[in-house]
């Protein structure tokens, strides 16, 4: 789940979760690419709250005040927005997944949980142990719903966590939903998500850069994964978790972010997100490229305490991301929220400035 602890830990392979600053997968919260619209969501229409001090997310709204991690945001073909996220209790079993839906971004209304975890043959361990599931993410692709899951080691390791896919058989966000790999995990880690190409190609992503294409149907992975990763590493220890060493090794530096992978598409280039512990803050840093596989240039830190987003369009062209806060630092602790973002003279991202 994007967005580990600092404050309380816990052990995942062997290596200590941060607190509630930082977590482990690509949980990301994520926005649906496609979505447009973001009806009624003005400066100011939203709750904004920050410590004292400069606000460094310029225009940052809440969404609303139900506890909740990695939200995920999708607009549907009726123009209705669907969130979901991380449930409580966020580091013990929470059963599954929980759905909201707005018209407008706004106005909010629970439709509680439409799918809990458990029936796939995979599930059984982490059931057992009574995990809890990270980071869900809503996408609209294919003429129907999709929702990305996933499940912290059964054991106590990195090494049994693990990720899949659903689809919604009524074409309905509220589903009912069938995994389309019951039999065994579709990827070999947390915080999973969805990417779709200008030609329509689907990618499954997970954890700190993995990507493999999926079958036209959606029904599994057409080849094995690649790691993507920049072509120049940063060396410093306060840019990056603790948990890096045991993740990559003690002397690997390339990589974007050490969790919630996102990617998407904008001005003809591809920009690879990542939630990483930077000086502190739990950020999303970000890495670009021309080609889906690369190479990526150097990462930098994009937008501060915004660790484990996705970003989105609304109807007027304008580029927003998510926002959930966790580190001390943050303008506020796991609650959902959204803020503008721009791109510089570079193309690099950053908060848009007032």
């Amino acid at each position: 789940m994007s967005g580990r602890k600092t404050a309380v830990n816990w052990i995942v392979g062997g290596l200590a979760r941060g607190r509630l600053d930082f977590g482990l997968g690509l949980v990301l919260a994520v926005i649906c690419p496609v979505a447009t619209g973001l009806l009624g969501l003005q400066a100011g229409s939203l709750e904004t709250s920050a410590p004292s001090g400069a606000n460094p997310l310029p225009g940052l709204r809440k969404l609303f005040d139900t506890p909740l991690r990695d939200p995920s945001i999708c607009r549907g073909p009726d123009g209705t927005w669907y969130l979901t996220g991380t449930v409580q209790p966020f580091w013990a079993y929470n059963q599954g997944i929980q759905l909201w839906k707005s018209p407008d971004l706004t106005n909010w209304t629970a439709l509680g949980f439409v799918w809990k975890y458990g029936t796939s043959a995979w599930h059984k361990p982490y059931l057992e142990a009574k995990k809890p599931l990270w980071a869900p993410e809503i996408h609209f692709l294919k003429g129907t719903f999709w929702l990305t899951y996933s499940l912290p080691g059964w054991d106590g390791t990195a090494k049994t966590s693990g990720c899949g896919l659903l689809k919604s058989t009524s074409g309905r966000a509220e589903g009912p939903y069938e995994d389309v790999q019951p039999g065994e995990r579709l990827g070999d880690e947390i915080d999973a998500s969805l990417f779709e190409d200008d030609d329509g190609t689907v990618y499954f992503l997970w954890h700190s850069g993995k990507i493999a294409r999926m079958k036209p149907d959606l029904s599994g992975l057409a080849e094995p994964y690649r790691w993507l990763k920049t072509t120049v590493p940063d060396p410093n220890p306060r840019h990056h978790s603790r948990l890096c060493a045991g993740i990559f090794g003690r002397d690997s530096f390339d990589h974007v972010g050490f969790e919630g992978m996102f990617i998407f598409k904008a001005h003809g280039r591809y920009h690879l997100a990542g939630a990483e512990e930077f000086e502190g803050r739990y950020s999303c840093l970000i890495a670009t490229a021309t080609n889906l596989f690369g190479p990526y240039g150097p990462r930098y830190e994009a937008l501060p305490h915004a660790g484990h987003n996705m970003f989105f369009r609304d109807g007027s062209g304008r580029w927003w991301s998510t926002f959930f806060g966790s580190d001390g630092r943050a303008p506020w602790r796991e609650r959902p929220g959204v803020f503008p973002i721009e791109f510089d003279a570079e193309g690099r991202i950053r908060p848009a400035q007032p």
